[in-house]
């Protein structure tokens, strides 16, 4: 093809305009152009950074004391980065004396709540610090306008998704809502995930989540994020159970149907 030939002719290279995926890089004889291999391994750097960048609890702690949030600091049972890549059990469970600060902390506030967020960095402090403040400015301001009650935010260092299990039990929440950095992908290193439990306790397996993932302003908005997440509670509340039997119908509003939802109540789906 002539290197003057207008993209338009290439639908591929149309394509790079509408998706970050790495598709239309052409190629030097069998191999990538230097261009494009350059690229690659740019975002594998940013996707390792994403993984090792410490965890900026007290820059977090400090956002929400000023915007009216109490927080509590935890740990996991892995002491640091390097015993956490290497023993997701140990990030899975709270260390000894974050346990205890719980207990004491419900101890001097008895009565539970409805709902515990337990902020953790998972595989990605990034993304935990680009996006818990916005997605929590939405999702609380809804969440408090249907009346739900909540713990301090717990903060946990070097902590997985089941960890909030333990948090919810200690805390007496009957559900939680993990917000977690997500495993970087090579075009997005900075992708939230928010895992949500009715009825938490230790030892419960992933079929008993619902998993929100890709928040971003690349990929879904907090709004949309905030709407699903109170679908979710308000259903599991209902039904009194999460996972896979709880399906995401949250209706939602577009452009195209003018405000309306398919009869089944899933804008993924449609009319049958």
């Amino acid at each position: 093809m002539d290197r003057h030939t207008p993209s338009t002719d290439n639908p591929w290279l149309a394509l790079r305009n509408l998706t970050p995926a790495r598709i239309a890089l052409g190629r030097t004889g069998i191999s990538l152009p230097t261009g494009a291999q350059l690229d690659f391994q740019y975002a594998h750097a940013q996707a390792r950074d994403a993984v090792h960048l410490p965890f900026d609890h007290q820059g977090l702690r400090q956002q929400l004391h000023e915007r009216g949030r109490d927080s509590l600091l935890l740990h996991s049972a892995a002491s640091d980065r390097h015993q956490y890549l290497q023993r997701p059990d140990l990030g899975r469970r709270l260390h000894d004396d974050s346990a205890q600060l719980l207990r004491e902390h419900v101890q001097a506030n008895p009565g539970g709540v409805d709902l515990a967020i337990v902020v953790a960095d998972g595989l990605s402090a990034l993304a935990v610090h680009r996006h818990t403040l916005p997605f929590l400015a939405r999702f609380e301001e809804q969440a408090a306008a249907d009346g739900w009650t909540s713990a301090p935010v717990v903060l946990v260092e070097q902590g997985r998704v089941a960890v909030a299990d333990e948090v919810g039990e200690l805390l007496g929440a009957r559900m939680t809502v993990m917000l977690i950095g997500e495993r970087p992908g090579l075009s997005s290193p900075d992708s939230l995930g928010l895992y949500f439990t009715y009825a938490p306790k230790v030892g419960l397996t992933d079929a008993y989540r619902n998993c929100i993932s890709n928040v971003r302003l690349e990929g879904l908005s907090y709004g949309m994020a905030a709407h699903r997440l109170l679908y979710l509670m308000r259903e599991a509340c209902r039904r009194q159970l999460s996972g896979v039997n709880l399906k995401d119908e949250a209706e939602v509003h577009s452009l195209e149907n003018d405000g309306s939802v398919s009869k089944n109540g899933n804008f993924l789906l449609g009319e049958g």
